[in-house]
């Protein structure tokens, strides 16, 4: 950059502060704005998966790979798929020493990106209520606490939905016609042992043929966390007259819902530490684009909210994240940099994000129970993930060696 820029990112998620710890190492600076007051306020969701071809990529990127070695799970990539009645339709297990894409509490990630960051990066307590161009490329940002500031360049990693997104486009979220019920199980493998047989060391997910769902993933310190699913109106409860706070009548509601479901299973339905959390399933328009607008990007959800079939929202937002503070320190001017960042981006994010949606569409699609959907080959996966990793590199070599 010819000059410093004034450079605000919007949302303290993993993307928005692997972004600000990219440019701290290419010594440009940059304020991270959060509505949380603190980096571990708020339940920040179960686990995750970093691909070795974007999350690992952008933690390389940060310097933050050991860290990262230190919490991940490799036995965690293991999935077992069943039917609703308990049996095993298909199983992974990872090989020793595979790192394609090994598991990480998503509340661990966060706390780990945001420690190796300057003290003071991030201004906790920053609800965006909305950004004002003020010309030459220049907004105004007015936060819910009557703090404002001007930036040259506004970073949006404020999630499915942004307060900066206007700026660049007006597609909004539109609904993907699932429901999901949040389920935790704490201290697993003493205080529900059934379950700890059944999810293994990583990821279980059983469906019915008829658009419902069970899904859950062994987290650290003996936690399982996961979600029930159906296809279903976002209120589905108020039309169902439903309390989500009367835990019997809740699990009472499941039963009859999954009442084809086996025995084995319906302990992941009733036995659940606390509440069930209402949740549903968004997206935005896919493949999406927009003009340039100058001092203005987004990246990871803000810009291209997906389905979490195949696990690319988080890895995306490292990787948005490390390839725009990349191009911040490469090229002269701010408008350069964002430029090169949604070359890449658009058609990368966008190709991913269709499939996605179109996977849990057909995911949740009413089939026959007698020929369910059968998950990827995930061997082959691990496989992919390593040899786009690998290119991916290559192509940097390449540029770095042509660069001027």
């Amino acid at each position: 950059m010819k000059t410093d820029p004034r450079i605000a990112i919007i949302g303290g998620g993993p993307g928005g502060l692997l972004c600000a710890r990219v440019l701290q190492g290419h010594g440009i600076a940059a304020t991270v704005y959060d509505a949380d007051a603190t980096v571990d306020s708020r339940d920040p969701g179960g686990t995750l998966d970093l691909h070795a071809d974007s999350g690992q990529i952008a933690l390389e990127d940060a310097g933050l790979m050991d860290a990262f070695t230190a919490l991940a799970r490799p036995e965690g990539q293991a999935k077992t798929r069943r039917d609703h009645h308990g049996t095993v339709l298909a199983e992974f297990v990872p090989a020793e020493g595979d790192a394609a894409a090994p598991e990480v509490d998503r509340g661990q990630l966060r706390v780990m990106i945001h420690d190796s960051l300057r003290p003071g990066t991030v201004r906790w307590g920053h609800q965006l209520l909305g950004a004002t161009p003020t010309g030459g490329g220049a907004h105004r940002l007015a936060f819910a606490n009557g703090a404002s500031v001007e930036a040259d360049l506004v970073i949006g990693a404020d999630g499915a939905r942004s307060r900066v997104r206007p700026l660049l486009t007006d597609a909004t979220p539109e609904y993907l016609g699932v429901a999901f019920l949040d389920v935790r199980f704490d201290d697993v493998d003493v205080r529900h042992p059934e379950i700890a047989a059944i999810v293994g060391d990583g990821h279980m997910f059983a469906t019915d043929g008829d658009g419902r769902a069970v899904i859950v993933q062994r987290n650290s310190s003996g936690v399982v966390r996961g979600y029930l699913a159906f296809r279903a109106e976002p209120d589905w409860h108020v039309a169902a007259d439903l309390d989500l706070t009367d835990r019997a009548a809740v699990r009472a509601h499941l039963l009859r819902e999954f009442s084809g479901w086996s025995a084995d299973l319906r302990p992941l339905l009733t036995d659940n530490d606390g509440d069930h959390v209402p949740r549903s399933f968004w997206a935005l328009p896919a493949p999406l684009t927009w003009d340039p607008v100058p001092g203005a990007t987004l990246i990871g959800d803000a810009a291209h909210l997906m389905a979490p079939f195949g696990g690319h929202g988080t890895n995306l937002a490292l990787l948005d994240g490390a390839e725009l503070a990349r191009a911040v320190a490469k090229e002269a001017t701010v408008d350069d940099a964002v430029a090169r960042y949604e070359a890449a981006m658009f058609p990368r994010s966008g190709e991913l994000a269709a499939g996605a949606n179109e996977g849990l569409r057909s995911f949740f699609a009413t089939t026959s129970p007698d020929a369910p959907h059968l998950p990827p080959d995930h061997a082959r996966e691990h496989e992919n993930y390593l040899s786009r990793a690998a290119a991916y590199r290559r192509r940097q070599a390449e540029e770095e060696l042509t660069a001027p």
